[in-house]
C-alpha cells in the first residue's frame, strides 16, 4: 500500500503548538475585550443553507462560496447545492436574529469567534480557512447612534489589550458619501453605488487608476466630476477638535449630506465621552467600505507603525440587515477582526504581541513503577487545586524527561522517587532559576501556591476562579 505524502491545500494556517498558545491567547484577549462591554457569546453552523447565504445572487460572493454535497448526491442539473459553508459571520448573525427574534433581549448585543471559509485565490496572507471575531448590536425598530460610538470604545479596548501599538480608528458615513455625490448630481442609488464601489478601491488603486474608472463604465462621470469628487474625499483629520473643524468646512448643503455629517458629529462625540483617547480616532472620506448593505457608520482600523498590513479591524452600521428572512426592522452596528490574517501578519513583521501564553505548568516525573500510583495522587491533587500538570507515564531516563520540560516550556519538575519515596517527601525543580530543593509531600501544593503569589501564572480558568 503507498505512502501518501501528508499536506494541506493552499490558504489554510495550520500551526505547531507553541504558536497555537498564542494565537489562543490573542482570541482570548479578544474575547475578554468583548465580554467587558457586556456582549454574549453565540455559535452558528459553519454549514447553512444556500438561499439564506446568497440572497443576493450573482457577483464575487457566490464565486467565492464552498458548496457542500454529500457523496453520490451531486445535482448535475445545474442548480446550486442545497448546503454552502458560510463565508462571514454577518449573515449568519442576521438569520440567526431573525430565527430567534422573539426569544432575544434588544438590543441583542452578541460576540463570535469562528471559523470562516472563501474560496481565495491561493497567495501570500489570504486565507481560504480563518477565524473572524465579530461584534455585533442588533435593535428593535431602532438602534441609537450612541451604539456606533461604542464599537470604536470596544476596537480601543481590544487593539490596547493585544498590544499591538499605535492604532487609529477612522470613520466616514455612507449618507455623508452619498450627499457629496449628490452635490456632484450623482442622485441616482445604482450609480452612486457604482461610484462609491471604486471609491472603495482607493486603498489598492492610485487616484489616477479610480479617476479613469469613474470616467467609465456604470459611473460615467466627466473629467471634471470625477477630479472634483476625489479632490474632496481626500480630506482627512485626526482627533476630536481637527475632525469637528474638517466636517464643518465641506461646504456641503444638501438634507443627506448634512444628516451624515450631524451623525457623524454625535458619534465622533459619544467615543470622546466614552474614554476614546483623541489620537486614536479620525475621519477619512475616501473610506466607503465595499459591503452594499452598510448605510450610516463605517470605520477602519489601522496599525500607525505598520501601515502595509492594512485595515485590522472594520465594520459599520446597517438599517435593516435582516430584511431578507423577517419584516421585522432590526437595524444594528458591528465590526470584525480577521484573526487569522492579522496572526499571520504579525508573525511575518516579527510583530507578535507578548501576551500570557496558557502552558502546561508542573511536570511530575517517573523514574520507577514504584513511584507510580505517588505521582498520579500528586498530579491529582494539583489539577483538584487548578495546576496544569502533565504527569510522566512511562519510566525513563530522568534526564529525558527535565529536556522534555524544558522544550515545552514547563517551569517545575516534580520528583518521587528513591529518598523521597522513603521519607514522605518531594524534590521540586525550578527550571526557571535552576535550583531544587527537598520539601514534606503535604508542603508541595502550598509552595507551589506561594511562589505563584509571588511570580503570577499565565491568566488561566483556575486563576480567574479563585481556586488558587
Amino acid at each position: 500500500m503507498p505512502v501518501l505524502r501528508p499536506r494541506t491545500m493552499p490558504g489554510v494556517l495550520e500551526l505547531l503548538p507553541e504558536e497555537q498558545r498564542l494565537f489562543a491567547a490573542m482570541l482570548a484577549t479578544v474575547r475578554a475585550g468583548f465580554e467587558r462591554f457586556g456582549f454574549a457569546p453565540i455559535e452558528t453552523p459553519a454549514i447553512e443553507y444556500s438561499d439564506i447565504l446568497l440572497t443576493k445572487q450573482g457577483g464575487e460572493t457566490e464565486r467565492q462560496v464552498y458548496f457542500v454535497t454529500p457523496t453520490g448526491a451531486l445535482d448535475r442539473g445545474g442548480a446550486l447545492p442545497e448546503l454552502a459553508l458560510r463565508f462571514d459571520l454577518t449573515v449568519p448573525l442576521a438569520r440567526y436574529v431573525a430565527e430567534h427574534e422573539h426569544d432575544l433581549v434588544f438590543p441583542f448585543r452578541r460576540y463570535q469567534i469562528q471559523r470562516v471559509y472563501r474560496g481565495e485565490r491561493p497567495q501570500r496572507g489570504r486565507f481560504r480557512e480563518f477565524y473572524q471575531c465579530d461584534a455585533d448590536v442588533v435593535g428593535k425598530d431602532r438602534l441609537g447612534l450612541h451604539h456606533d460610538a461604542e464599537m470604536i470604545a470596544v476596537i480601543h479596548t481590544v487593539l490596547r489589550d493585544l498590544g499591538l501599538g499605535t492604532f487609529r480608528v477612522t470613520l466616514n458615513h455612507r449618507k455623508l458619501l452619498r450627499g457629496i455625490l449628490t452635490g456632484f448630481g450623482i442622485a441616482e442609488d445604482e450609480r452612486q453605488a457604482a461610484v462609491l464601489r471604486e471609491i472603495d478601491k482607493l486603498d489598492k488603486r492610485s487616484p489616477e487608476e479610480v479617476r479613469a474608472a469613474l470616467r467609465g463604465g456604470d459611473c460615467a462621470l466627466g473629467d471634471q466630476a470625477a477630479g472634483g469628487i476625489l479632490t474632496v474625499l481626500d480630506a482627512r483629520s485626526t482627533g476630536y477638535t481637527e475632525t469637528t473643524t474638517l466636517l464643518a468646512s465641506l461646504g456641503l448643503n444638501n438634507p443627506l449630506a448634512n444628516e451624515g455629517r450631524e451623525e457623524l458629529t454625535t458619534v465622533l462625540t459619544t467615543a470622546h465621552a466614552l474614554g476614546v483617547p483623541p489620537e486614536t480616532v479620525g475621519v477619512d472620506l475616501a473610506i466607503a467600505r465595499g459591503l452594499d448593505y452598510y448605510t450610516g457608520t463605517v470605520f477602519e482600523t489601522r496599525l500607525l507603525d505598520q501601515p502595509g498590513i492594512g485595515s485590522i479591524a472594520s465594520g459599520g452600521r446597517y438599517e435593516n440587515l435582516a430584511g431578507h428572512y423577517t419584516r421585522s426592522h432590526l437595524p444594528g452596528v458591528g465590526f470584525s477582526i480577521g484573526a487569522t490574517r492579522l496572526y499571520w501578519q504579525l508573525r511575518e513583521a516579527k510583530l507578535l504581541p507578548a501576551l500570557p501564553v496558557i502552558t502546561t505548568e508542573v511536570l511530575v516525573a517517573l523514574t520507577g513503577e514504584e513511584d507510580r500510583a505517588n505521582a498520579l495522587d500528586i498530579a491529582r491533587e494539583l489539577r483538584a487545586h487548578g495546576w496544569r500538570v502533565e504527569t510522566v507515564l512511562e519510566t525513563g531516563k530522568l534526564a529525558a524527561q527535565f529536556k522534555r520540560a524544558d522544550r515545552l516550556g514547563i517551569r517545575w519538575v516534580v520528583l518521587t522517587g528513591g529518598e523521597e519515596r522513603t521519607t514522605a517527601s518531594v524534590s521540586l525543580k525550578d527550571l526557571k532559576n535552576g535550583e531544587q530543593r527537598r520539601l514534606p509531600r503535604k508542603d508541595l501544593l502550598p509552595y507551589l501556591q506561594e511562589q505563584h503569589r509571588k511570580s503570577p501564572r499565565a491568566s488561566g480558568d483556575a486563576d480567574e476562579a479563585g481556586t488558587i
